[in-house]
């Protein structure tokens, strides 16, 4: 079986799907895995500038079809690595429109779609996720409340609504990403910095932080992983 791809969304703008891709780009480089990112905001690419010089990358428009048969070809011809695809805010379209080419092809490319949709409190982020749901029914979808938009019982119109009852149903996961300060995220993306780097550069109370919201991040990313959450990140 070929790794999985991964595909980070939410099809809106603001929610958090940048940094979660980049803790998860993390959390498999600290598990020894060579990642390949597929960054497709082409606007703002803030993924792709952090990790441009420490990851394998390609820039796709998946909003024409020509970028989902460059994806499913990328996907196959490096079945040892793990993708991870970054979604831009505009590509709900694309994906309802193309996204059915990269379904049909999974079971030939031997991978699973991993998608982890992140939300915010409102509405919307609820909503998008039901063209995404019809577009792609192979994908093993999980939830990902961001707890930088509050406490997870804040989020109160997806944690009683008949998406996430079906949803776990279907065998996906709730889970809760956690926040980390504000001078840590503008650090990253104020210095385009990856991670790692950040870990080992940033002054030491900085530094700190960061290694909670790393182990924290782990233990996420381990209930939908078969990679153990029990690697720390390094101090």
């Amino acid at each position: 079986m070929a790794k999985p791809i991964y595909l980070v969304g939410g099809s809106k703008g603001g929610v958090g799907k940048s940094i979660v891709t980049m803790a998860l780009i993390d959390y498999l480089q600290q598990r020894d895995q060579t990642v390949l990112l597929v960054e497709t905001d082409t606007t703002n690419p803030d993924v792709w500038m952090c990790y441009r010089d420490e990851v394998e990358t390609a820039t796709l428009d998946l909003d024409e079809v020509d970028g989902w048969i460059a994806l499913i070809n990328d996907c196959e011809s490096q079945p040892d690595h793990p993708v991870i695809i970054n979604t831009a805010a505009r590509n709900n379209h694309g994906v309802s429109v193309h996204g059915v080419t990269l379904d049909s092809t999974l079971t030939e490319l031997q991978r699973q779609l991993v998608t982890l949709w992140v939300i915010n409190r409102q509405r919307d982020s609820l909503e998008l996720l039901k063209p995404f749901l019809e577009a792609l029914p192979n994908a093993a979808v999980h939830v990902v409340r961001n707890l930088y938009f509050g406490e997870s019982s804040k989020f109160e119109l997806y944690n009683h609504s008949h998406l996430r009852e079906t949803l776990e149903r279907a065998g996906g996961q709730t889970l809760d990403f956690p926040d980390v300060a504000d001078r840590i995220s503008d650090d990253l993306f104020g210095q385009r910095l990856s991670i790692a780097r950040a870990a080992r550069d940033l002054p030491l109370g900085n530094r700190a932080e960061l290694a909670r919201w790393r182990n924290a991040c782990a233990r996420m990313f381990a209930r939908i992983s078969q990679e153990p959450a029990s690697a720390s990140a390094p101090a």
